[in-house]
């Protein structure tokens, strides 16, 4: 593959140069195939007068936007490296995404101009060149130039010499030590999800279309919907916040095919009053990923004649690794299903031997969609990586039809609408409050969220109760990752070795021991 998934946008122009790429769902502005070649061309000019190299990393931290698409394609073409940032993160957070990516350039709408002033404030970065969207209020001492200005420049074609094994995306995850990892994903990577994708319900073409309401700093949106429909020929609209109703409206509007969404979602999706008064007649198949489904919101789509399908995906795999069909989604509901076309699946004891069928093992992957290592940490690469296989740190077993249902997490990992959230971040942060003695954070059952964040406590004395300390969290951490509850309790669970019991916390909090709950 010549020229990595920048050349996509190159040959979607020559082939159907007039057919819809990209659509603004606020403002309903159109931008056709050969429009986007030119100003992603323009753009890539652009970054490149500013500086910005091979291997260069370009920060993005916007909602859903053409704008987004636009710069992430530019430095694609450049073979560059694009870091979208999560902006539901906390300032501390973002700028050290930013100083442990070494951007030099970052991207900003304009609803996070402060959010992207106070992260760049703390120091210890290197960017050195901000983009905006509008004009306005400066972003400290930087320079700072509008992106429509970057349309200006002459076009510059996607280099030929960025190679399918070339890092395409740092995505970051949540860390189980405290900080977030950098998953490297290469051009390669993209284009076997693609072909992953095609496989999914009715498959790909240039009459696919959909919106993108999940955001596309997560991989989720970019690898389940807007990359691949790219690829296809199809049309992407982007939408800057999710709203049920408006969301019908634009499914309607536009007759979109597919959508990809995450639980909490899809619920969201279900309770529009007048669901049933849009005509929604196109929609061949969806997709459900981030966290299990419940089971009444599948059947509330699959009673009106849609095709709902499940998955299960991890940033580490761009992100497809299992899936639920039509066919299983209620029949083997719990099952996060069974591999995708291009991925090899395994359950392995700790010595990295399979498991008998039904015994529970670590769930392990092997793909031409499996990320390159973790930005700047070979040791852990080559830890999650060993034997070649990426080490997924879930837990499950395997039926003897293959599907594979998930029953813990061996990392204790949360997902709360289809956020992932690891305890050990929380932890830390109420750690340091002085009237927090222990600690341990799990996720519990909640109708909407899929799982929910609690925080068990073992306080330091008397005075402190529940909202001061979700207070305390949420003026730290990103909210989503903050507790909805906190539970004080005399003594937390502990062996005889020391190691903190928090299947017993689960059991005792919930009746269940397993992390993941439908």
């Amino acid at each position: 593959m010549q020229g990595g998934i920048g050349d996509w946008i190159v040959r979607r122009a020559h082939r159907r140069p007039n057919a819809t790429a990209l659509i603004d769902g606020e403002s309903g502005r159109t931008v056709p195939y050969v429009d986007l070649e030119r100003d992603v061309a323009a753009t890539a000019a652009s970054l490149h007068e500013l500086g910005v190299r091979r291997g260069d990393r370009v920060a993005i931290l916007m909602e859903n936007s053409i704008e987004f698409v636009r710069v992430l394609f530019a430095a694609a073409n450049l073979g560059a490296i694009v870091v979208p940032v999560n902006f539901r993160l906390s300032s501390r957070e973002v700028r050290y995404i930013l100083a442990d990516s070494g951007a030099l350039v970052l991207a900003v709408s304009d609803r996070f101009r402060d959010l992207a002033t106070d992260a760049l404030a703390e120091g210890g970065h290197g960017v050195r060149q901000i983009l905006v969207e509008t004009a306005g209020a400066p972003i400290g001492d930087y320079p700072v130039s509008r992106l429509d200005e970057l349309l200006t420049a002459a076009r510059r074609d996607p280099d030929p010499l960025v190679r399918a094994e070339d890092t395409c995306v740092i995505m970051y995850t949540s860390g189980t030590t405290g900080s977030p990892k950098g998953a490297m994903l290469t051009h390669g990577n993209m284009q076997w999800n693609v072909f992953n994708m095609a496989t999914v319900g009715s498959g790909l073409s240039s009459s696919t279309a959909t919106i993108a309401v999940a955001p596309m700093f997560h991989i989720g949106a970019l690898g389940l919907s807007v990359l691949p429909i790219l690829y296809a020929g199809g049309t992407v609209i982007t939408v800057r916040a999710f709203d049920p109703g408006r969301t019908l409206e634009l499914m309607q509007r536009y007759q979109t095919t597919t959508q990809f969404m995450v639980p909490a979602m899809w619920a969201a999706l279900s309770k529009v009053p007048d669901f049933d008064s849009y005509d929604v007649s196109s929609m061949q198949y969806v997709l459900c990923g981030g966290a299990p489904c419940p089971l009444p919101v599948i059947e509330f789509y699959q009673q009106r004649g849609w095709m709902f399908l499940e998955g299960f995906g991890m940033t580490e795999a761009s992100p497809n690794t299992l899936l639920l069909d039509e066919e299983s989604v209620v029949s083997h509901a719990g099952s996060v299903g069974r591999p995708f076309m291009h991925v090899d699946v395994r359950i392995v004891d700790n010595e990295d031997h399979d498991v008998a069928v039904g015994e529970v093992g670590e769930l392990v992957l092997r793909g031409p969609n499996i990320f390159a290592g973790y930005w700047g940490r070979p040791a852990e690469t080559a830890e999650a990586t060993r034997g070649g296989w990426f080490h997924t740190g879930d837990l499950g077993r395997a039926d003897a039809d293959g599907f594979i249902t998930l029953v813990d997490r061996k990392k204790d990992m949360i997902i709360s609408g289809g956020e992932n959230v690891y305890p050990i971040e929380v932890e830390q942060v109420l750690y340091r409050h002085p009237a927090v003695s222990e600690v341990a954070v799990i996720g519990v059952p909640d109708e909407r969220w899929g799982e929910t964040v609690v925080a068990v406590v073992v306080p330091e004395g008397d005075g402190i109760d529940e909202a001061e300390l979700i207070d305390y969290t949420r003026n730290r951490i990103a909210h989503f990752k903050c507790p909805r509850r906190v539970v004080f309790v005399d003594e937390l669970p502990y062996t005889a070795t020391g190691k903190l019991l928090k299947r017993t916390l689960r059991e005792q909090f919930t009746g269940v021991a397993a992390t993941v709950h439908r």
